[in-house]
C-alpha cells in the first residue's frame, strides 16, 4: 500500500508512547486511537468523520460491542478504587448486592438512542482533532498500558474539550480482559492504577 507509511521501533513503550509518535508528529486534521483487537467498518470511519466536524468536541467515541453484538460498558463518569475491586472479584453474589453501583461506574444509563457528551471514554477507539491532541500533550507516557486513556479524557475535560459518545458508529472490541487472565497484566493495571490516582487523587469509594 503505497499511502501507508510504518513507523518502527527498536522496543515497546508503551500504548500511550506508540500513539504519540504517530499523532504528535501527524499534520493530518484527525487521527485515530486503536487497540489491534478492533474490527470496523468504513460506514463507521465515515460517521464518527462527520460527528466530529459537525459537533464540539475534541473527540468522538462509538458505541463498543462484544462478538456477539452485546454492548462493552466502557464510558466513565468517574473512576473510584472500589469499583475496579467489584469488576475483579469473582464472586458473583457480591456483584448483585452491588448491582446498582456497578451500573452506575459503567454507565449503563447512557442513551442508546442518541448522541452525548460523556466525561472517559475507552481508548479501545477514538476519533481525536490532532490540533486539540497535541495542545494538551498527547497521551501521559507514564503510563504504560491502563488507565491512560482515563487520564487523556480528564485533561480534556480540564483544558475545555468535550468528549461525544455516538451509539450509532460501531466498532466491534475482540475483548480479551488480559488483566483477569494474566498475573503479569494484572501488575501492569495496578501499577498504573496507583500512577493514576497519585496523579488525580484517591478516591476510594
Amino acid at each position: 500500500y503505497p499511502f501507508v507509511t510504518v513507523i518502527s521501533a527498536n522496543e515497546n513503550l508503551g500504548f500511550g508512547h506508540g500513539h504519540n509518535q504517530l499523532l504528535m508528529n501527524a499534520t493530518q486534521e484527525y487521527g485515530f486511537i486503536c487497540n489491534p483487537d478492533i474490527l470496523v467498518t468504513k460506514e463507521s470511519i465515515e460517521g464518527l468523520l462527520k460527528r466530529i466536524q459537525e459537533n464540539e468536541a475534541a473527540v468522538v467515541v462509538p458505541q463498543v460491542l462484544n462478538e456477539d453484538g452485546s454492548i462493552q460498558y466502557l464510558v466513565r463518569k468517574r473512576l473510584a478504587v472500589f469499583d475496579y475491586f467489584l469488576r475483579f472479584i469473582p464472586f458473583h453474589w457480591v456483584k448483585k448486592v452491588f448491582k446498582k453501583r456497578l451500573s452506575a461506574y459503567e454507565c449503563r444509563d447512557l442513551p442508546q438512542d442518541q448522541t452525548s457528551y460523556i466525561r472517559m471514554g475507552s481508548g479501545c477507539f477514538m476519533l481525536v482533532d490532532i490540533t486539540r491532541f497535541k495542545e494538551i500533550g498527547g497521551f501521559d507516557e507514564q503510563f504504560f498500558m491502563y488507565f491512560e486513556d482515563n487520564d487523556l479524557c480528564l485533561r480534556y475535560e480540564k483544558a475545555g474539550y468535550r468528549i461525544l459518545y455516538t451509539p450509532f458508529e460501531k466498532v466491534v472490541h475482540l475483548y480479551g480482559k488480559g488483566a483477569h487472565r494474566s498475573a503479569k497484566l494484572f501488575l501492569v493495571f495496578m501499577h498504573s492504577m496507583m500512577k493514576f490516582f497519585n496523579k488525580w487523587g484517591w478516591r476510594l469509594f
